[in-house]
């Protein structure tokens, strides 16, 4: 039997189910992979031949393909990995040949408060400890190959400061004039540290490279990582590669990774992180586990590649956008089903009672400190109010074509008259509603879910794109911030408005995607206005170039591409039995 998530940790239920998983050989025979086609790490994770499997299934129909977002969250999440795995366990309970596709986690909300984003309760990846620490090392090589960049960027930098041209000649290399003020990337490392935002580097003597103003970003907003969640294969991604803009020459002429001569070198750390990671649900369905970056950040989705194997080796495949729906459901649609040509017939919503108590008045929950007793009390009155917040959601993936269902993840704390007024206005705004308890009841407590997803993959859908890519970049934010938002307008910053102008001259850059930078915890670009807010335009304060990953990228409101670690981090309660190495205390 297993654990009770009301009297256990996360960790503890992943490690009693761990006892009872699969063997990734048993997985692959299920899943219908070729021996050769599965790459084991161990007995219980592998990567898959990706190449392999999507050329001998070639001529195989797709299946359904299922994205699953949610509501504006609390600062504690909705439980969208969970509610996807918990789908993935309740369409399994009806007999389906399904997959999953989630992001891999970063180390620095594992270590710090959000988690490890394997699921939680009785629906989770596993296992826990590999998924949660590394996996099979793609975020290690994702720092290896963006690192690689900026020590060619900088060693270039030196030698074009020591030497002449003519020394330079000698050493076949060509003078670049690289702008110290006009440096693109930074570093990165997978851990939340505010120390790292700004650094000086190369202080020392003229051997100990270029002094001058750097930075560390953490490593699931690397371009790096974007180009592995939306290349379609190995071609694919080493033309991307070859496009990054490291930095900018004293003319404002971009200086890629090809020009420094790395993108080759960039590349041969990737190969094999292109395979995606075989992993399973509590249940035993095969979870796919590829590409980790952040919604509000970069693009927030798991891989295309990955997507690719599940829809050409599984009848439904479920994959999961990052945040609320108005910037990981936005991105899946106008980015990642562009580039893909993926088009999915059915959208889940995810919401909890908590969330939108929070949207309609409750205080607003604080990581890291007990959860106000306003959230165990019954409230119908801020939960009806919350729900403008769902229907705002409801409309946006309505303007993709799509008819969604709303999944309300249900907690033993939710009453039924709460739960009602869920079900009622969500049905009122024409989506199907579902009341899921996968977190306490795993694949069992998810079947009006599953009902409710199957029944609307067999709906025909309209799936269009919210803009065409021949309208301008400017446009482009302004038809998201209005109609995916709900903003009045959208004002820029002198240096945005300057950049988007030099974007729109350019008949390359004009046609990349549009990858907005915004806060997770509003629909706005301020993390305190819940709801719906009314009456405020976006301010967007710079535009930056992902050339290689094709996408310009807006960036609203006071964000960072650096999270803080907080006073409380996970990592103070994560420990090792020193007598069996179980690692105890993920979550």
């Amino acid at each position: 039997m297993p654990l009770d998530p009301t009297k256990h940790a996360d960790w503890e239920i992943a490690e009693a189910a761990e006892k009872n998983m699969k063997t990734v050989y048993q997985l692959a025979e299920e899943m219908g992979l070729e021996k050769e086609e599965l790459l084991p790490h161990g007995h219980y994770v592998a990567k898959i031949d990706y190449k392999s499997v999507v050329e001998r299934l070639k001529d195989r129909p797709d299946g359904k393909y299922i994205d699953v977002t949610a509501i504006t969250p609390t600062p504690l999440g909705e439980g969208k990995s969970t509610t996807t795995i918990g789908l993935l366990q309740g369409m399994g309970k009806r007999g389906k040949n399904v997959m999953a596709a989630i992001r891999q986690p970063s180390g620095g909300p594992t270590m710090n408060i959000k988690g490890s984003a394997a699921g939680g309760g009785l629906s989770q990846c596993i296992p826990l400890t590999p998924f949660s620490l590394g996996l099979t090392g793609d975020i290690n090589a994702i720092m290896n190959a963006h690192n690689l960049a900026m020590v060619a960027l900088t060693a270039r930098m030196q030698h074009e400061f020591n030497y002449n041209d003519e020394q330079l000649a000698k050493r076949n290399l060509k003078r670049l004039n690289i702008d110290p003020r006009n440096v693109q990337m930074g570093w990165i490392i997978d851990f939340c540290a505010q120390a790292l935002r700004k650094i000086i580097i190369g202080i020392g003597g003229k051997m100990d490279g270029f002094m001058m103003e750097s930075r560390f970003d953490i490593a699931v907003s690397s371009e790096v990582m974007a180009i592995l969640a939306v290349a379609k294969d190995l071609k694919d991604f080493r033309e991307r590669m070859g496009k990054i803009v490291v930095a900018y020459d004293k003319q404002g002429n971009p200086i890629t990774t090809e020009d420094l001569e790395v993108a080759g070198a960039m590349t041969a750390w990737m190969v094999e992180a292109l395979n995606p990671n075989l992993m399973q649900s509590i249940e035993g369905q095969p979870v796919l586990v590829h590409a980790g970056p952040f919604a509000n950040i970069a693009i927030g989705q798991s891989s295309i590649i990955a997507d690719r194997v599940g829809l050409k080796l599984a009848d439904y495949h479920i994959t999961e956008s990052g945040f609320g729906a108005d910037i990981g459901f936005e991105k899946f649609w106008n980015l990642k089903c562009r580039f893909s040509g993926l088009k999915p017939h059915a959208a889940v919503i995810v919401a909890t009672i908590r969330a939108l108590k929070c949207h309609g008045g409750a205080p607003v929950p604080v990581p890291g400190r007990p959860i106000p007793k306003e959230y165990s009390e019954e409230n119908v009155e801020w939960v009806e109010k919350g729900c403008a917040n769902l229907v705002h959601h409801i409309n946006t993936v309505r303007q993709a074509g799509i008819n969604p269902v709303v999944c309300i993840n249900a907690f033993y704390t939710d009453t039924k008259d709460e739960i009602a007024a869920v079900r009622r206005i969500a049905e009122e705004a024409g989506a199907r509603v579902a009341v899921s308890e996968h977190w306490l009841k795993g694949g069992e407590g998810a079947l009006e879910l599953a009902d409710a997803v199957l029944d609307a993959c067999e709906e025909g859908n309209d799936f269009k794109f919210l803009y065409d890519i021949d309208v301008p970049q400017r446009q482009r934010i302004e038809m998201i911030a209005k109609n995916v938002y709900g903003a009045d307008g959208v004002e820029f910053a002198p240096q945005a408005a300057q950049k988007l102008k030099v974007i729109e001259d350019d008949p390359e850059l004009s046609k990349l995607g549009t990858c907005m930078v915004k806060t997770h915890l509003s629909l706005s670009d301020n993390p305190n206005l819940k709801g719906v807010p009314k009456g405020w335009k976006l301010f967007v304060r710079d535009v930056l170039v992902y050339k290689g990953a094709g996408f310009v990228v807006p960036v609203a409101g006071d964000i960072k591409l650096m999270p803080g670690t907080s006073s409380d981090p996970a990592y103070r309660r994560i420990d090792v039995d020193v007598e069996t190495g179980r690692v105890k205390g993920l979550f």
